[in-house]
């Protein structure tokens, strides 16, 4: 079967075209991705302008007629945290139904975490015993342990790197002022929720998930993506440390000629890395290994799960949650309707 996963997130839109089967690993055909910068865009009343909402629209347009030309289908799409923090994201969503016909949905932080960590738990297997992981996205950080596919514990806590460069590093270089007061600020922010973490347990293997914790662990001297997804990656919080000193003394523009750093992240890369080492040290991690799989990854196993059960893709502890994981969209049949 070949999906489509569309990802509306905080810096850029990406559609994910893959083909898949029950069992089976989902093989990638395609990507395609569009920088957009979304949670910048708010106003200061929190909404979505019309002008970006406008861009929002044409941009899924875009990707749903591409999905369609490859074949896929059914189009997955769902929306993190710069739409779910949006004080108009019904109108939004309304407008992409009524204008692509494409039903976006909003995923839920906690269920961000938890079908990113059925992803990671695929990857590494049954062997790997108590995993942790963590996952910093534009605007949230996702944290989760446990020993079986469901994670025993899945919080998502408001200190994503692009939310925390917009509030916390104005200044470009940031200086070391602020980067100081950022990470104390962390420290105090991550208390509870790391002791909550291991509370569940001690993990056996520690993991991290997202472009930052890749482009961290790349700049501190991990193979380059092109070197494939199966090669071993890590970062150590020794590293990072001595990576923080180096960046958060550079402008923006330098770091975006560094080599890992792509021209969308470089702005907010301090920041991620400032949570990444706050996040380590609060949950006492000298090494985290890197996870190719993350979010997508875990949306298209949750479905291919759900439909070999016969069920729907909303699971009952998800939906216990009060969040929908996401709605199918027949690709061809949605396009069908616009026209």
């Amino acid at each position: 079967m070949r999906l489509g996963v569309l990802d509306v997130g905080s810096n850029t839109v990406n559609l994910l075209v893959v083909d898949a089967r029950r069992g089976g690993h989902p093989t990638p055909m395609s990507s395609t991705k569009a920088t957009l910068r979304l949670a910048e865009t708010i106003d200061s009343s929190g909404k979505i302008t019309r002008r970006w909402a406008d861009k929002l629209i044409a941009t899924i347009d875009e990707f749903a007629t591409i999905a369609v030309s490859s074949g896929c289908a059914e189009l997955m799409a769902f929306a993190t945290s710069a739409v779910r923090d949006a004080t108009n994201a019904e109108e939004v969503l309304a407008r992409v139904r009524a204008e692509t016909g494409v039903d976006l949905q909003v995923l839920g932080g906690v269920d961000e975490s938890r079908l990113t960590f059925l992803a990671v738990r695929r990857w590494y297997g049954w062997s790997a015993g108590r995993i942790l992981n963590l996952d910093i996205g534009g605007g949230s950080l996702e944290l989760s342990s446990g020993v079986d596919e469901e994670p025993e514990v899945a919080l998502s806590l408001p200190l994503g790197a692009g939310r925390l460069t917009r509030e916390w590093l104005p200044d470009d270089p940031p200086g070391r002022r602020r980067v100081a007061m950022l990470r104390d600020w962390l420290d105090t922010e991550l208390a509870d929720a790391a002791a909550t973490v291991l509370k569940a347990g001690s993990p056996e293997l520690a993991v991290a998930t997202s472009k930052t914790f890749r482009s961290l662990a790349r700049l501190t001297g991990a193979a380059p993506s092109a070197a494939g997804p199966r090669v071993k990656r890590t970062l150590t919080a020794s590293g990072l440390r001595q990576l923080i000193s180096f960046i958060s003394r550079m402008t923006t523009a330098d770091r975006a000629e560094l080599e890992g750093v792509s021209a969308e992240r470089a702005p907010q890369i301090v920041a991620g890395a400032l949570v990444a080492e706050a996040s380590m040290r609060a949950l006492s991690l000298e090494t985290v290994e890197i996870c190719p799989w993350a979010l997508r990854e875990g949306l298209i196993l949750r479905k291919l799960d759900s439909e070999a059960d016969g069920n729907a893709l909303v699971e009952t502890s998800m939906r216990d949650a009060g969040s929908q994981v996401v709605d199918r969209t027949a690709v061809d049949r949605s396009r069908g309707d616009k026209r």
